[in-house]
């Protein structure tokens, strides 16, 4: 089928979608088990740690996780109560929802393949960036920041899915990443909707790439972190960012400078091994 432009693009996507010829994204059950649990704020330890173990490999590296050099752990953690209780049901939450993303990005294509690396590897980058700056600011969380770096392309894989049934969409790349850039954020909320994700994490999708936003207060969000991060992770590989990023309001939200040196913020190359 050939699309004329973005709107026909975007109408045939979402009829896709709403006629189940194509699925949306879906988390493990357990990530979405343990996220329930612990908003529903009287699961215990060990009831958390027993949804958990559902998953071997997401409680192996749970484990692995909270005896890695990012979270200090004094003593060895040998079991997964030890590890909720020593980081906490938040962090536990966004850390098995972010180690559970990774599935997520599974293709079926060599097209599927190239793209989904690409943006996980991003993904991945600027989410440790996103874990850093948000210590700067005493108000958010390190750890939905680094969940809110991994999901802010998520948008972008139904659309590569549907490109991937359009032999000559999918080798026009320059046309195929236009509609990638132009599309994925409304297709991204639409899976965090699906997600029962809360509307902070929608607002990142959303509106990370309104570079001149202006939020009702000059109280830095997700958003302003995810956007720093975004361009930061660009200049730290040497492409040129899509802005000037001097005048983009989020630095000074976040109070950082444009010429930040991302590399030296804490934390972020153990991040990255993290998630690898």
């Amino acid at each position: 089928m050939q699309f004329t432009d973005e709107r026909e693009f975007l109408d045939h996507l979402l009829d896709e979608i709403k006629n189940d010829r194509i699925d949306l994204p879906t988390l493990p059950e357990v990530a979405l088990k343990v996220r329930k649990a612990v908003e529903s704020g009287d699961t215990t330890a060990s009831q958390l740690a027993q949804l958990i173990s559902e998953d071997a490999a997401l409680a192996a590296r749970l484990l692995q996780v909270a005896n890695s050099p990012l979270y200090r752990a004094r003593t060895e953690i040998t079991n997964l109560q030890m590890a909720i209780m020593r980081l906490g049901y938040d962090t536990v939450r966004s850390l098995i929802t972010g180690l559970a993303m990774k599935q997520v990005f599974t293709p079926d294509s060599p097209l599927l393949e190239k793209y989904f690396q690409t943006i996980w590897q991003t993904s991945v980058d600027v989410a440790a960036i996103s874990r850093a700056l948000a210590s700067l600011c005493s108000h958010l969380d390190n750890e939905q920041a680094l969940l809110a770096g991994l999901i802010h392309q998520i948008g972008k894989l139904p659309i590569l899915v549907l490109a991937n049934q359009s032999p000559k969409l999918s080798a026009d790349q320059a046309r195929l990443d236009r509609l990638l850039e132009a599309l994925h954020p409304r297709i991204g909320e639409m899976i965090l909707q699906n997600w029962n994700f809360p509307e902070t994490l929608l607002q990142v999708v959303r509106e990370y790439r309104d570079w001149q936003r202006r939020p009702d207060t000059e109280e830095a969000d997700y958003v302003d972190v995810i956007q720093v991060a975004y361009l930061e992770n660009l200049t730290s590989k040497g492409k040129e960012p899509p802005v000037d990023v001097s005048r983009i309001p989020a630095f000074g939200r976040l109070g950082v400078a444009p010429e930040i040196e991302v590399v030296e913020l804490e934390g972020i190359d153990e991040t990255r091994q993290i998630f690898a």
